[in-house]
């Protein structure tokens, strides 16, 4: 008997959410080890279609570059890597889209659609949602001293974001899970980084939450320690101490645009703990760290 009131409690602990939350956008980036392994999959499948049954319109958008890595080993292509950054002939733009868009975006339709969700696969080049422009990063030259421009290839950063195709998906109950491959205006595919896609589209629907998994408990003080709530004029001051560094300074700085931009609420979750979206969303205490305006 216990056991069973101890399940009401949880319910109504998170009744309050539930109540909140009914009719709003989360936007979810989906990567990491939640995309890798087996029964974090379930989780993650089961999270999405339990808040779509309550009311809460998620929309996914998902990363792959692990899979892309691999497949091109098995093609005989060697991965090569500037600042971060992928770089993406005409060759590999064709195997990232073969991944991003067929592969790893089939599998999480049809991991949603088994657990009883309706998802719609999509890239940004459905319905005009992704308009982007070459990205450009600069490099010392170490002959010269100054800054020389790389040419990455088929990558991109977005200039536009049409979130017609994504309003009218969800309004008619189907969850969009979406590859981050844009194009440009005359006609280039192009890769996206699936942190910016995410922000980006969050910040374009006005989003109640965007939601990045991640590797991660969250952002850590000096002990260890998650930060369960940082503002958004303390981030460059957590950068600069080092407390954000490495590749997650680019992950907070797209956070912090999203909350510039009207979406209420970021949430850096760790993605390696089964059930990690619901821990967040409906308890008090929550899991991970939030950015807030």
């Amino acid at each position: 008997m216990e056991k069973i009131i101890e399940k009401a409690g949880i319910l109504i602990e998170a009744l309050p959410y539930i109540k909140n939350f009914y009719g709003k956008t989360f936007v979810i980036k989906y990567g990491g080890a939640a995309q890798t392994d087996e029964a974090l999959k379930a989780s993650f499948a089961q999270d999405v279609v339990l808040l779509n049954y309550i009311g809460i319109n998620t929309v996914i958008v998902h990363g792959g570059g692990p899979k892309i890595s691999e497949t091109m080993r098995k093609m005989g292509k060697v991965p090569n890597f500037i600042h971060g950054h992928r770089v993406t002939d005409g060759e590999t733009i064709d195997i990232v889209e073969m991944v991003l868009s067929g592969l790893i975006n089939k599998e999480i339709i049809t991991l949603i659609n088994r657990h009883g969700g309706k998802a719609v696969g999509l890239t940004g080049k459905d319905g005009g949602l992704i308009s982007a422009v070459k990205k450009v990063i600069k490099k010392v030259s170490p002959e010269t001293g100054l800054d020389e421009i790389i040419d990455l290839g088929h990558v991109g950063e977005i200039s536009r974001v049409n979130p017609e195709v994504i309003i009218n998906l969800k309004q008619n109950g189907f969850i969009p899970v979406i590859a981050p491959v844009g194009v440009s205006d005359d006609g280039q595919t192009l890769n996206i980084n699936a942190d910016d896609m995410a922000a980006s589209l969050a910040s374009a629907i006005k989003a109640e939450k965007l939601i990045l998994l991640t590797d991660v408990p969250g952002i850590l003080d000096r002990e260890g320690k998650i930060i369960s709530t940082i503002k958004r004029d303390e981030v460059e001051k957590h950068i600069q101490d080092g407390t954000i560094s490495g590749g997650m300074i680019p992950k907070i700085r797209a956070c912090v645009e999203a909350v510039k931009n009207q979406v209420k609420k970021i949430h850096i979750v760790d993605g390696r703990i089964s059930h990690c979206l619901l821990l967040e969303i409906f308890t008090q205490q929550g899991i991970g760290t939030e950015i807030v305006n």
